[in-house]
Formats: C-alpha cells, sequence, structure tokens
C-alpha cells in the first residue's frame, strides 16, 4: 500500500497547530501589546507607540535586575553544568560501584522533584536569623549569624545556592544519560592506548555528549532568565529591590500595578534575549555540523 505524499504533513499537522496556539501566537500578540497601554479593569487600549520601552529602558531597576539574572546564569552554568557534568562523569565512571552509582543519581535528582515553592519556604526557614539551621550551625563553630534574605548583599545569592541545590541533580542526570550513549568501544580503546580517566573524559565522554552539554547550557540560560518562583517565595525581590529579577518584575508589573503594557514589554525583552544566546550559543558550537 503506497503513503500519500501528504500523509505524513497530516501526522504533523496536530503538533504544528499546538505550537502555534501556544507558542507562536502568544509571543506575537505580546509583541503587539508592548505598543499599547493596557488595563485590566478596562477594555480599551490607548496605541502609546515606544512609550512602554522607553519607561523600561530608563527605569532605574533595569541595571539591578539584567545584574541578578546575569549573575545567577554565570553561577549557575559553573555550577548546574559544570560541576554536574563532573559528577556525571564520575557516577559513569569506574570509580564506583554500579549499585553505588543507581544510588548517587537518584539521591542527587531528589531535589528537582519538590516543588519550588516549597523548596523557596524551606530555605526560607533554613535562612531565618533567629531560629534557622544556618546561623545554628554557625553559632557552634562561634561565628556570628547573619540576616541572610534580610541583606541586600547576601539575597541573591542566597537565592542562587538554593536553586543550585535543587537543580544540579537534574543536569547530571541529563549528562549520564548522554554519557551512557556513548560508544563503550570508544572509552575501551582509549583506555588500551593508555588513557587515564582524566584523558578519556576530556577527549572521549565530553565531545561524544557535546549535543547534550548544549541543551543543559541552553536549558540553564533560559531558566535565569525566566527566574520567578524561587525569588517570589523567599524575597519578593527585596530588600528594596536588590534581588529583583526581570521575571518577578514582569508579574508585578502585570498584577501588582496593572500595567500589562510594560509586562509585555518585560516579556519581549527576556524573549529577545533566551532567543538571541540561544542561538549564539548553536552557532559557536556549530551544533549538528561534523
Amino acid at each position: 500500500m503506497k503513503t500519500k505524499k501528504h500523509t505524513p504533513y497530516l501526522y504533523m499537522l496536530p503538533g504544528l497547530i499546538m505550537v502555534l496556539c501556544f507558542v507562536y501566537i502568544p509571543v506575537i500578540t505580546n509583541i503587539g501589546y508592548s505598543f499599547f497601554r493596557l488595563s485590566s479593569y478596562s477594555a480599551g487600549a490607548r496605541f502609546v507607540g515606544l512609550d512602554n520601552y522607553r519607561r523600561f529602558f530608563s527605569s532605574d531597576v533595569l541595571p539591578i535586575m539584567l545584574r541578578n539574572n546575569i549573575l545567577y546564569a554565570v553561577i549557575s552554568l559553573i555550577v548546574q553544568v559544570g560541576f554536574g557534568t563532573v559528577m556525571a562523569l564520575v557516577l559513569e565512571s569506574t570509580l564506583l560501584k554500579p549499585g553505588a552509582s543507581a544510588f548517587y543519581r537518584n539521591f542527587y535528582y531528589i531535589p528537582a522533584l519538590i516543588s519550588l515553592t516549597a523548596v523557596g519556604l524551606m530555605f526560607t526557614y533554613i535562612y531565618d536569623p533567629s531560629v534557622g539551621f544556618l546561623n545554628g550551625l554557625l553559632k557552634i563553630f562561634g561565628i556570628p549569624g547573619k540576616g541572610w534574605l534580610g541583606d541586600s548583599k547576601l539575597a541573591i545569592y542566597c537565592i542562587i545556592a538554593m536553586s543550585q541545590w535543587q537543580f544540579t541533580g537534574y543536569i547530571t542526570l541529563l549528562m549520564v544519560v548522554a554519557f551512557q550513549n556513548v560508544p563503550r568501544d570508544y572509552v575501551e580503546a582509549a583506555a588500551i592506548d593508555g588513557a587515564g580517566p582524566v584523558k578519556r573524559a576530556i577527549h572521549i565522554m565530553i565531545p561524544q555528549a557535546k549535543e547534550q552539554l548544549l541543551v543543559c547550557t541552553i536549558i540553564t540560560i533560559i531558566g535565569a532568565f525566566k527566574l520567578y518562583t524561587e525569588v517570589y517565595s523567599t524575597t519578593a525581590g527585596g530588600p528594596g529591590n536588590s534581588s529583583q529579577v526581570l521575571g518577578l518584575f514582569l508579574y508585578q508589573q502585570a498584577f501588582l500595578h496593572d500595567d500589562l503594557g510594560m509586562a509585555a514589554v518585560t516579556g519581549v525583552f527576556i524573549f529577545v534575549i533566551t532567543v538571541t544566546l540561544s542561538i549564539i550559543q548553536i552557532r559557536v558550537t556549530r551544533s549538528g555540523q561534523e
């Protein structure tokens, strides 16, 4: 029985419709909204041109948000992707027995299964200056405690540390799967030629898993610029605006200040940043090319 030429496209149609409805159309609509002054309580929309963009880029909080999001992205790349890759290499090496490797894979992944809000509340108690675990631990060693989330210089670092604890295991598991797909013949041949574990990791394992490494990097960077729940559930952007980030700013403009135009501009800005960085990464690493 011959397959008609258009049959494959019919199978693709449901997925195409879903992507159009839930990704591309909302993105285009949001770009359109960014040129209007909108309110949740009014059916009218007033065209303001680039005024929303002017207000956004002249905002005093924008440099703080960019610094915090970029700081989160850099630290996440080092810890989640960098350290996570190293842990994955150790888990897939001969240093651990198969049973121990399986235990640690599950152990490291458990934090990623916990709700972001629950993790935020848990760490709020850990960082509590009066009864928190962290200050209690410091007190044992005679070190004075700190008001972690109440300190404008420490708050964003506390949030970043919380996220590293939760998501490093997730990246580790993704890299473990990638390393498991590396042909054993390559690794065994390198071992026979005298290559040690470090050389095998650098010259065999990582190059063979570069596509997954790129995916993990893109996931991490996009997550850094979509950061919202972790900040909202701990500091809500405070003290002052010291831990403010783009995702939380978007939420506040839309639902607290009823400034949907400014929220749309923030969404466009996040979209442009994440897409641009993803394209640069793909071009630099030449993904999909030999």
